[in-house]
């Protein structure tokens, strides 16, 4: 008689931008949980907009956190991308099977995506050969992550199963609606909406000007299958995106150019 061995569970690194506090990055373990084993390590505080930054020069630090009394994960003082590597270097034994990244308070849709620490997380993931994913809500305000969470863990299942290409990770943005009132599921690009800027001036205490940035979001899309426009139609916007990032149809136009005929030795 054959004794067949039991699958192992796969093991899931969970991290975000939003620091350990983040109720997305709890709403989020909470659902992975429910596929296998889950690891969380996430930066100490919010690094919202650190892209895919580095900590140079100075030391990081880890350290356990509790919830509740109880073990919940580790914290490192430094970003998105710091907490990969440290993971994948220093608290892990070997490569976890899936890297998750979210659950981020607001959308990481169109260039959000190339200022987002937690696109960031997952995109070091994918360097590290590790399928990797990053979950975004599209609000900042009156969040409710139970259907992102519901929706991360069905497409982890599935990546599961299938794997990704390398050097590509997936973005989904969840609109922050119930979840009879979302209209489907679309697999986008990456708009072209971007953020167009301003910065408000202040004084501190003794007339020195400070500034706070902020802006609006111009969207520049108005076909579904770019992401910021579908999530503001209530689809839940799932975006594949490379770490390449070389334009190939004008590196074939280059070719043309003379510059290579006119240099010399």
């Amino acid at each position: 008689m054959t004794t067949r061995t039991k699958p192992q569970k796969p093991h899931i690194l969970v991290s975000n931008d939003d620091g350990i506090e983040g109720p997305g990055l709890h709403a989020l373990a909470a659902s992975m949980k429910k596929l296998g084993s889950v690891t969380v390590v996430a930066p100490v505080e919010p690094h919202s907009g650190k892209s895919h930054a580095m900590t140079l020069g100075e030391p990081l630090r880890i350290r356990e956190y509790l919830k509740n009394n109880r073990f919940f994960g580790y914290t490192v003082s430094g970003t998105p991308v710091d907490c990969i590597k440290v993971a994948l270097s220093h608290i892990l034994d070997e490569k976890p099977d899936l890297i998750v990244s979210g659950i981020n308070y607001g959308s990481n849709t169109a260039m959000n995506s190339l200022y987002s620490g937690t696109v960031a997380a997952a995109r070091e993931g994918a360097i590290q050969n590790i399928p990797s994913l990053a979950f975004s809500l599209t609000t900042y305000e009156n969040a409710d992550f139970t259907y992102a969470a519901k929706f991360a863990r069905q497409l982890c299942k599935e990546v599961l199963r299938r794997g990704l290409p390398p050097d590509t990770i997936l973005s989904a943005n969840i609109p922050n609606v119930a979840e009879k009132e979302i209209q489907g599921i679309l697999f986008t690009r990456q708009g072209r909406s971007r953020w167009e800027e301003s910065a408000i001036e202040r004084h501190d205490m003794y007339g020195n000007p400070y500034y706070w940035l902020s802006g609006t979001l111009l969207l520049h899309d108005q076909d579904i299958e770019h992401d910021e426009y579908a999530v503001r139609q209530n689809y839940v916007a799932v975006t594949p995106i490379s770490c390449d990032m070389t334009d190939h149809r004008f590196r074939s136009e280059l070719e043309n150019w003379d510059i290579r005929n006119t240099y010399k030795k």
